[in-house]
């Protein structure tokens, strides 16, 4: 185990847009390692695998299942109850922002989101967490 520099947190992105996938990326990059996945399946495969994730940021409308249910899902998941969950989506009605809320999600961006607004959330979120 090598402990000579501080690692990134770890900050899985779901979206089924490689744009926003890049933005996301390029984004927090800097900050975080970011690993990407483009739906629900591959992202729980990779929620499993990787034991040191420290967020999630999750698009809304996606082919099979949603980022709704796939926010649910990982609420369910007792080593995932309180991790932040951002949906980050174009999708901005009250009654989307509501039904994130009661799918468990942490924030709530809409698309396009600004790198700076994307970086500020999730310092406040991480940091929030890091007890």
């Amino acid at each position: 185990m090598s402990t000579d520099a501080p690692s990134r947190e770890t900050v899985l992105s779901v979206d089924d847009s490689l744009i926003s996938q890049q933005m996301i990326k390029r984004a927090l990059d800097a900050s975080y390692r970011v690993l990407l996945a483009d739906n629900a399946v591959d992202a729980l495969s990779v929620i499993y695998q990787e034991t040191s994730i420290k967020a999630l940021l999750l698009d809304i409308s996606m082919p099979g299942i949603d980022g709704f249910e796939l926010c649910r899902t990982v609420r369910s998941l007792p080593r995932f109850k309180n991790i932040p969950i951002v949906m980050v989506t174009s999708r901005d009605t009250q009654r989307d922002r509501e039904e994130a809320r009661l799918a468990g999600a942490s924030g709530y961006l809409t698309k396009p989101c600004e790198p700076e607004r994307l970086k500020a959330v999730m310092g406040k979120l991480l940091n929030k967490n890091a007890s």
